[in-house]
C-alpha cells in the first residue's frame, strides 16, 4: 500500500496566494521524485478543541490559518528514494532557492511525519 508524508502548518492569512505559489513550485519536485500525488489544503472548517486541536499543534495565532498537506508515495521504499533525491535537489535546484521561493510560513512550527497506510477505500 501507499506511504504518506503528512504536514500541518500555520500560514498567515495574508499569505494565501504566496503559499499556493510556493506549494505549486515545491510540489512539482515531489512528483518528479516519485510521489503519486500531493495535496495542499487551506483551512475551511477547523474547530477549536477543548483539550487539543490543529491550532495548538502548530501554535497558530489569530492572523494565521491551519494548512494540512500530504504527499502520497507508492510505498515506503519509493518515499525513501524520493526523499534522497529531494535532499540533493534542495541544494541545487533554483526552484528551491529561498530567495526566489521563500517559505511563506514559519517552518519551525510545521509538524510532519511519515505514515504507513493500513486501510484504503474508494477509487484512485
Amino acid at each position: 500500500m501507499s506511504y504518506i508524508d503528512g504536514f500541518v502548518l500555520a500560514v498567515p492569512k495574508a499569505n494565501r496566494e504566496k503559499f499556493i505559489a510556493h506549494a505549486r513550485t515545491a510540489d512539482e519536485i515531489f512528483i518528479e521524485a516519485g510521489a503519486i500525488r500531493v495535496l495542499e489544503c487551506w483551512q475551511d472548517d477547523v474547530p477549536k478543541g477543548k483539550v487539543t486541536d490543529f491550532y495548538g499543534a502548530v501554535k497558530a495565532n489569530e492572523d494565521e490559518v491551519v494548512c494540512f498537506a500530504f504527499i502520497e508515495w507508492p510505498d515506503k521504499d519509493a518515499r525513501n528514494a524520493g526523499m534522497k533525491k529531494i535532499e540533493q535537489i534542495m541544494h541545487t535546484d533554483p526552484r528551491m532557492d529561498p530567495e526566489k521561493n521563500p517559505m511563506p510560513f514559519d517552518g519551525k512550527r510545521m509538524i510532519f511525519g511519515g505514515f504507513e497506510t493500513v486501510v484504503k477505500l474508494g477509487n484512485d
